[in-house]
Order: C-alpha cells, then sequence, then structure tokens
C-alpha cells in the first residue's frame, strides 16, 4: 500500500536551487578533490622513487621500482579504498552521515601527512611505511564515496539532484590535473635551483639528493584544501532522511532543513511514526526483490569501468614512454623526467579527463543517467579499438599525435560516461537505511576492479619478447588494449540493467512509500 512522502522531503525534492546546494558541493567536493589527487599523484612519482631508492651505479640505466614494489605501492591505497567504503558505508547507515564524514577526512589528511614523512633513507623502510600509510589513505578515502554521495543525494532537488552529484564527482577531475600541476610547480623549481646532469653522463648527479625531498611535497601537497573544509564539514546539519526515515525524528529533520532551505516546513502529526516502517535489510527477500537487480547493475558496471579506468590512469606514464612521448630515461636526469611525465598527463587531463566531468554534470538531468552510460561505454570501447588495432603504426615516430587524441578521448567519454554514472546512481536507487551501505559495496567491487586493473594491467602488457626488469612475459600492450576493449564491451551490456533515476524523487526510486504488496521486481530503463 503506498504512503505520503514527509513534508520535509517534499519540500526538499521541490526546492529551488539556492547557496546551500553549491555549498554542499563545495564541502563534498573538496574531499573528493583530495581523493583523487592522493590516489593518483602517486603514479607521476613512482618513476622518480625508482631512481632514488633502486638506481644501480654498475648498470647502464636509471633504477625503476622492482615488479612487487610498483605493484604494492600503486595498488594498496586501492585496497584501503575497497575496505573503507565497506565499512564507511555500513557505518553511514548505522550513526549517520554527518557523524563519518569528519572522521574520514581527518584520517585522509594525517596519513596524506605521514606518507611525505615515510622513515629513513632506504629503499625497504620508506617503501614500507609509505605503503602503511597509503593503506590508511585509501580507508579514509573509500568513507568519502559513499558518504559524499548519499549526503548530496539527500540534500539535493529532484530537479537537478544529478547535477549536483556528478558536479561532487566531478572535483575528481580538478584534483588529478592540481596533482599534475603541483608537481610541474615543485618539479621545475627544483630543478633550476639545483640544476643536474642527464643520468647518462653522470648517474649518481643525476638523481641528487634533493630529489627526495621532491616526492614527499607533492604527496603531502594535497592535504591543504581538504583541512580548509573539515570545519564546513562539521557545520553541516545530519540529512533529513536519515534524521527521518532511520532516525524517526521527523520534527528534527524538519527543523534542520526549515534552518537550511530558509522556509517554515509544517510537520504532520504522526509521520515520525511511520518514517522507520521497514525492517527488512540487506539481501532479504524483500530487498532481493525490490533491489537485487539494481545492485547487480551497480556493482557489475562499476566493476568493469574500473578495470579499464584505473589500469589507463595508474599506467599513463609507461604508456607515453613505450610510444615514444617521453624520451628514453636516461637522457633525462631525474626531475626532468618527472616533468615531463607530468606535463603529459596533464595534457590528458586538461583535454580529456577534466571536460568529461563537466559534460556529464552539463547534460545528466537532460539526457539522463542510463543513455550517458550507455553512450560512454560504447564510445569507449570504440576509441580503445580504435588504439589497439593500428596500434604499432600509432607508436612510430611521427604518429604519436594520433595515439594521444584516441587516448585522450576514451578518458573524455570514461568520465562523460560511466565513470560519473557508476558514482551518482547508487546514491539514488536504494532505501534510505541501506543508502550507504549499497554505495559502498557499489564501489568496493569497482575498487576490486581498480586492483586488478593495477596490478594486471602492469603484468599484462610486458613485452612478449623482452619484458622489464623484473617482470615475466605478458601478452603485449596492444593485447592489453584489446582485453580493455572487450572489458569496455562488457561494461556496455550490464549498463542495460541500470534504472533511470532522472527527475524522480529518492523514495520513488526506492519504493520507500509503497508496501510490499505494491513493491515489483526493478526493471531496466
Amino acid at each position: 500500500m503506498a504512503t505520503e512522502q514527509l513534508n520535509v522531503l517534499k519540500a526538499l525534492d521541490v526546492a529551488k536551487t539556492q547557496l546551500y546546494h553549491f555549498k554542499a558541493v563545495v564541502i563534498a567536493g573538496m574531499g573528493f578533490f583530495t581523493d583523487a589527487y592522493d590516489l593518483f599523484c602517486i603514479a607521476l612519482v613512482t618513476k622518480l622513487l625508482g631512481r632514488i631508492y633502486y638506481t644501480d651505479p654498475a648498470l647502464n640505466e636509471p633504477g625503476h621500482l622492482p615488479a612487487n614494489v610498483s605493484a604494492a605501492v600503486n595498488g594498496v591505497a586501492l585496497c584501503g579504498t575497497l575496505a573503507g567504503q565497506l565499512f564507511f558505508g555500513w557505518l553511514g547507515d548505522k550513526l549517520g552521515r554527518k557523524s563519518v564524514y569528519g572522521f574520514t577526512l581527518i584520517l585522509m589528511v594525517l596519513c596524506s601527512i605521514a606518507s611525505g614523512l615515510s622513515f629513513g633513507h632506504e629503499a625497504k623502510g620508506v617503501m614500507g611505511t609509505l605503503c602503511f600509510f597509503r593503506f590508511w589513505l585509501g580507508f579514509g578515502v573509500g568513507g568519502d564515496y559513499p558518504l559524499s554521495a548519499t549526503i548530496m543525494s539527500e540534500y539535493a532537488n529532484k530537479k537537478t539532484r544529478g547535477t549536483f552529484i556528478a558536479a561532487v564527482f566531478a572535483m575528481q577531475g580538478f584534483g588529478i590535473l592540481f596533482g599534475t600541476i603541483v608537481t610541474i610547480i615543485v618539479s621545475s623549481a627544483f630543478r633550476h635551483a639545483f640544476p643536474a646532469p642527464p643520468f647518462y653522463i653522470d648517474a649518481a648527479a643525476s638523481i641528487g639528493p634533493e630529489a627526495d625531498y621532491v616526492w614527499r611535497i607533492i604527496v603531502m601537497f594535497g592535504t591543504i584544501p581538504a583541512a580548509l573544509t573539515y570545519y564546513w564539514r562539521m557545520k553541516m546539519p545530519e540529512t533529513a532522511r536519515y534524521t527521518a526515515l532511520i532516525a524517526g525524528n521527523t520534527k528534527q529533520a524538519t527543523s534542520d532543513m526549515s534552518k537550511v532551505l530558509n522556509k517554515e516546513i509544517s510537520e504532520e502529526a504522526g509521520q515520525g511514526e511511520r518514517a522507520t516502517g521497514d525492517t527488512w535489510g540487506l539481501f532479504s527477500r524483500q530487498f532481493m526483490k525490490r533491489h537485487g537487480v539494481h545492485l547487480l547493475a551497480t556493482t557489475s558496471t562499476w566493476f568493469l569501468l574500473d578495470v579499464a579506468f584505473y589500469s589507463q590512469n595508474l599506467f599513463q606514464k609507461d604508456i607515453f614512454t613505450k610510444i615514444g612521448w617521453i624520451p628514453p630515461a636516461k637522457t633525462m636526469n631525474a626531475l626532468e623526467e618527472l616533468y615531463r611525465i607530468a606535463r603529459a598527463q596533464a595534457l590528458i587531463a586538461l583535454c580529456g579527463t577534466v571536460p568529461g566531468y563537466w559534460f556529464t554534470v552539463a547534460f545528466i538531468d537532460i539526457i539522463g543517467r542510463f543513455w550517458i552510460q550507455l553512450m560512454g561505454f560504447t564510445m569507449m570501447t570504440i576509441f580503445m579499438l580504435a588504439i589497439a588495432i593500428p596500434y604499432d603504426y600509432l607508436v612510430k615516430p611521427g604518429n604519436h599525435t594520433g595515439f594521444v587524441v584516441l587516448y585522450g578521448l576514451t578518458f573524455f567519454f570514461a568520465n562523460f560516461g560511466p565513470n560519473s554514472t557508476t558514482f551518482i546512481v547508487p546514491a539514488e536507487i536504494f532505501p534510505a537505511r541501506l543508502r550507504s551501505t549499497c554505495h559502498g559495496i557499489s564501489a568496493a567491487t569497482g575498487k576490486a576492479g581498480a586492483i586488478i586493473g593495477a596490478f594486471g594491467f602492469l603484468y599484462a602488457s610486458q613485452d612478449q619478447k623482452k619484458p622489464e626488469t623484473g617482470y615475466s612475459r605478458g601478452i603485449g600492450m596492444r593485447n592489453a588494449l584489446f582485453v580493455l576493449a572487450g572489458t569496455n564491451f562488457l561494461g556496455l551490456l550490464f549498463s542495460l540493467l541500470v534504472p533511470e533515476s532522472k527527475g524522480k524523487s529518492l523514495e520513488e526510486l526506492s519504493k520507500e512509500n509503497v508496501g510490499d504488496d505494491d513493491a515489483i521486481a526493478p526493471t531496466g530503463v
């Protein structure tokens, strides 16, 4: 039997876009800015770490991280993120979104600083403590995913909800770009202050003791914008949907949202008693009937997306080196190589990554989630094949521009596509008391895909005849790109299960105002 939606939730659904919406975007978005900076800045400095701690002067090549160390440094934060998404997603439904929100930010700030202060000057000590702190950094980052998405979805009105959730997630693009800018500035400053010869002229002098400060500054710098938003996170009231539908305190929810919206909201007698009526839990028969297909859709598409997305993102530097866009390592000193890697990744971020996020912001509530995700996976598949099929031609000198353009377009359609929609949809279609948990499960499944991408791509892309030192033979870069194209195509197929949530209230989508007898099995579009 259908029941009437609470007045306070009606008021939120039809509220005009106003200052508090933008304030919520900035507060939640700065967390994502930091998340992206922290997760992806490590990809910028891994070659520098290899030179500093693993260069053997007796060899004719700059040092690089051993296979197991590289996999750990790149992947350990993703493992922490997966654990954090599950734990804080669950905790957000148990204790409240606001109660947990500040803790995740503190954890990110402290562990980011600690990562840059890794102990000692020997490789084993530095890498060990770097991985330890990056795991707990990832744990805090993981909490930001379900909490930021849930808070923004529960604050927004139904007309522009997708736009505001997408805007929070779009800060990830600025975080990635900011990481490259910081790296360019810091490496340039140290290059000019402490000139060094290329590796082939003087191996030891090409690194210089100052390089050890460079990566530490880069790793720690992302804490500044996040720390500035802590006060405002703590000032945000708990979301009305948690207070009314989970805590059962409609009076408090009405009072909080009256202040936020600057308008009087009437409270109807008896609403508070109804608010916590449903008691069925996660994976119960009722849950599976209403949301089983939904959870399969959100977990599978996020998993497949992250296999491809993180493979490309974390190993851009290796791809650029293999196609010859970055000169051979021994022709540069350590900081010049860092500068060139950052410059190349900044170009991809500026031309492909960031615009893709903001195209989603502009069109998510016009085109809809379903069609944007379907389009994104389709275009990612096409452009990945467009790189893989003529790969041997594209990597030849003089053809690099074509490679970079196609590579940038895959990022554009990842972000104007499933990388954004997989974040948005789980925050809309599940009931309030399970919303943060289900978003956390979906995101954690995605991070499992990211871990496979981060570890698997590194090994799979190794040359079939002459792999890098410390690696076994792989299937080669070209074949690895074919595998990623196939992954994107599978994502396209599973996207057919994703429901369209554009323009509907959260209660209508989650069927919280529908009794068990009226609930129907979830449908695709």
